[in-house]
């Protein structure tokens, strides 16, 4: 059974996730820019209702929920580094490179699922959920690194949309308590899997909060003083 907690975390991320959802629908002249955030997060909306319903059934400890956990984990987290590509292509627009982009982000993703394949390859028993596993893991750490990259790319193009820097700070947070939240539970195995359990929760509802904020407080054409983008405040 999910903690209140829980409950409580998951009725807030879904909230905000919908909330982020008409956002990008009610916007429909900037469709296209937004479309990657809106279906992450339609994604979301129904994995996590999934999630919280095989919960209920079955509970936290049981193989159907650590399955569709994991699946659904990879899958949304596949969705995020669509995402973070189309950020990419956002601050590069002007420069024309948008195929580049795609082409070295679809070669980038085929060599994080090689590589996590080979990993676990030697493990014969149970290798597609390893393989899963360790291709959001693998995941984590490149959107890190695709994001803190974005960043700094960010500040060397003086890009000043408001409404961007908030979207990819926010992807920069997430990542890295994913990222570390998935470190910490391969160097420290199962004996901590409890004290591990929150921070997935509480990522989920920062994501959440820090989407739906950009889009109902910060306006379309706001932008940044050079002076706040280098602080990275918004």
């Amino acid at each position: 059974m999910a903690s209140p907690i829980d409950f409580a975390a998951f009725l807030l991320g879904l909230l905000l996730e919908i909330v982020v959802v008409v956002c990008v629908c009610y916007r429909r002249v900037n469709l296209y820019r937004y479309f990657p955030i809106g279906f992450y997060m339609l994604a979301s909306i129904l994995v996590s209702c999934g999630d919280y319903y095989v919960l209920q059934q079955f509970g936290q400890g049981s193989s159907a929920y650590a399955y569709f956990y994991f699946y659904s984990d990879a899958l949304l987290t596949i969705l995020l580094f669509w995402t973070v590509i189309h950020f990419y292509q956002q601050a590069f627009d002007e420069l024309k490179v948008n195929k580049y982009i795609r082409g070295g982000a679809i070669a980038l993703l085929l060599f994080t699922a090689i590589f996590s394949y080979l990993t676990v390859r030697r493990n014969q028993d149970h290798l597609t959920g390893r393989f899963v596993i360790e291709l959001s893991q693998n995941l984590y750490f490149v959107g890190v690194v695709l994001t803190y990259l974005l960043w700094g790319t960010i500040l060397k193009l003086k890009e000043t949309r408001a409404r961007l820097v908030q979207f990819v700070l926010a992807l920069g947070i997430y990542f890295s308590g994913s990222a570390v939240a998935y470190a910490l539970r391969s160097f420290l195995h199962g004996s901590t899997e409890h004290l591990l359990a929150w921070i997935p929760s509480v990522m989920y509802v920062w994501l959440s909060v820090a989407w739906a904020y950009a889009f109902v407080k910060v306006p379309e054409d706001s932008r940044l003083i050079t002076a706040q983008l280098e602080t990275g405040t918004t």
